[in-house]
């Protein structure tokens, strides 16, 4: 039930979309007035991005905030955020989904895999990271399963490290894949604006 509330949120929310650079990019527009652009692969179908923006309590809008994709300055941010880099060889964490799962990379982690470990907090609904040597930690949510109000579970959790990067994996349930079929239905018949002639509010 949970998944056809998202699911309606999303059908009365108003939404543009455009097809640029081999990418439909759609922008939503919620009653409460926040804000998410989506992008997917026009060939695969496979969602690239996803962020939003909230407005604030006195209505002015407020920064986008990255769900999926690329969260660098090259791909997203003002001028400032441009200008104040994080150093390059801390942890980077990003997530990229493929179409049976959720996926999360981790970047500058040189430590062998051993010395990781990634499991669930049923009660606080999060993934946790953190490694034996103490170097590292973090938790961080599913906000899809949030949204459908599904349970987490270990069973769909794992992991593997090369090149210096973690990389988590959890596998998609049926729910989710379901929901995400409905979703792409319903978008294919919003009308795509021609390209250069419509843009999706990024800014």
């Amino acid at each position: 039930m949970a998944a056809q509330s998202w699911l309606e949120r999303l059908r009365a929310a108003g939404k543009t979309a455009v097809i640029q650079d081999g990418k439909r990019k759609v922008h939503y527009l919620f009653p409460d007035g926040s804000e998410m652009v989506e992008e997917y692969e026009v060939s695969s179908d496979q969602l690239a991005v996803r962020k939003w923006r909230q407005k604030s309590q006195l209505g002015s809008q407020g920064q986008w905030q990255v769900e999926i994709g690329d969260t660098s300055s090259r791909a997203f941010g003002s001028l400032e955020q441009q200008l104040i880099q994080e150093n390059s060889s801390n942890p980077i964490f990003t997530r990229k989904d493929t179409k049976a799962s959720f996926q999360w990379r981790i970047r500058n982690l040189p430590y062998p895999k051993k010395v990781y470990s990634v499991t669930i907090d049923p009660e606080q609904r999060c993934c946790i990271v953190r490694t034996s040597n103490k170097k590292y930690y973090k938790r961080f949510n599913i906000p899809d399963m949030d949204r459908c109000r599904l349970s987490l579970d270990s069973s769909a959790l794992s992991f593997t490290h090369a090149n210096n990067t973690l990389i988590i994996t959890y596998q998609k349930p049926t729910e989710i894949l379901q929901l995400e079929q409905e979703v792409l239905r319903e978008l294919k018949k919003v009308k795509v604006a021609e390209d250069g002639d419509v843009e999706c509010k990024t800014q």
